[in-house]
């Protein structure tokens, strides 16, 4: 099996990186420089067209889109449980994973490129803050579901498994500080992120990405 995977430093590409950090199987990581530009490159783009990350190529196939890749991952390795295998509880994981990735993500998006919805300055001016407080709101939320998971004596989100929604977890509060919302707004989660943190994989992948967990400012 050749596996390579096309991150970004700091992107939601930080899900996978982990899953195939844990997995202990031989992968290439390929950086892309967004700030660069080579995601719009013919070379990356004869990849994915779409030139986004992440991208796993398994044998010389392209996988896109980060469920898709996330599931494809959990069957290449299901003795990590990086998913439940217990129908409705597979089913409520996926469903949170996806909650993830198409409305916490694109709100945080709205933040950080506002660029990308509007070319008018002063709607992009008015998106930043508007967002913001959503993104503070769905951190509430993923708080929440710290909460529950303690409260059932899970010891991550999925159960008793690492996995997929514990380093999105991760990268979603590490952009709320991005935002500006600082850690004290949320210390249940930060207490939590700072255990995903903490995990080997997840830490030699920081270190990979030479990513700061606390992007505050005041940090």
């Amino acid at each position: 099996m050749s596996l390579q995977l096309y991150f970004a430093p700091g992107a939601c590409s930080f899900v996978p990186h982990v899953l195939l950090e844990m997995s202990g199987a031989p992968f290439e990581p390929c950086m892309v420089k967004l700030h660069k530009g080579e995601q719009n490159s013919d070379d990356y783009k004869a990849i994915n067209p779409r030139g986004q990350v992440p991208v796993l190529v398994n044998n010389g196939q392209a996988v896109t889109q980060i469920v898709a890749i996330v599931l494809h991952l959990d069957q290449l390795f299901p003795e990590l449980g990086f998913l439940p295998t217990e129908p409705l509880a597979r089913a409520r994981a996926i469903s949170t994973l996806a909650w993830m990735n198409n409305t916490v993500h694109p709100t945080f998006t709205h933040i950080f490129m506002p660029q990308k919805f509007s070319d008018q300055p002063e709607v992009q001016a008015a998106l930043k803050p508007y967002n913001i407080q959503l993104f503070r709101g769905m951190l509430g939320e993923l708080q929440s579901l710290v909460s529950q998971a303690s409260d059932s004596s899970q010891a991550w989100l999925s159960g008793a498994h690492f996995g997929p929604l514990d380093a999105y977890a991760l990268t979603l509060t590490r952009w709320g500080t991005i935002a500006g919302i600082a850690p004290e707004e949320h210390p249940e989660l930060w207490a939590f992120v700072a255990k995903v943190a903490a995990h080997p994989a997840v830490a030699r992948v920081m270190a990979r990405e030479r990513l700061q967990l606390n992007m505050s400012p005041a940090a």
